[in-house]
């Protein structure tokens, strides 16, 4: 009987949480600074316009405070601050978006300050980039790149959105809120 060693493949770099799709890829695509972001779908409850935020005292600099939300008091994290992005030029708070997200995911309400909320798509798996997801092996928080093409004046060019697995980085944070 002939033994045959599996062929590695690109696959093999893909993180845990990609490892498990099948299927189309539902995001919700938002802003940070010029940079376009998604999230996966399941993972956020509601999109809610920016509210006055309470400063809570001794948390780290990500957490921008609380709000009160229908009666519900969430944890609101900037995420922006959390993944050490800088916009070139200042976005107004009032403008911003709260992505809250699924409770099931998190062990408190938590939602996270973008700077927009662009769209709500679905990606074809074969449009997503895994394995220049990370340059550091040591960040765990990007999925991939997807690949939206999008039309600029009779040209098409893709357009980079960096996949981030908001678990990851919610893990890190539930261990300070």
């Amino acid at each position: 009987m002939a033994t045959t060693t599996p062929a590695k493949t690109a696959t093999m770099d893909i993180p845990a949480a990609a490892g498990k799709r099948s299927g189309p890829i539902q995001v919700v695509i938002f802003s940070l600074g010029e940079e376009q972001f998604a999230i996966d779908l399941f993972d956020v409850k509601e999109v809610v316009e920016y509210t006055n935020i309470t400063k809570l005292p001794n948390v780290p600099p990500y957490v921008r405070g609380i709000i009160d939300l229908r009666g519900e008091i969430t944890t609101i994290i900037d995420l922006k601050h959390r993944l050490n992005i800088i916009a070139e030029r200042a976005v107004a708070m009032e403008t911003s978006r709260i992505i809250v997200l699924d409770e099931n995911i998190t062990r408190s309400k938590i939602g996270i300050l973008v700077d927009d909320v662009t769209s709500v798509s679905t990606f074809e798996e074969n449009l997503v980039d895994y394995t220049s997801a990370s340059v550091s092996k040591e960040d765990t928080a990007i999925i991939g790149i997807i690949k939206k093409r999008v039309k600029i004046k009779d040209k098409e060019i893709n357009e980079l959105i960096i996949w981030i697995d908001i678990r990851q980085l919610l893990n890190d944070i539930d261990t300070v809120v």
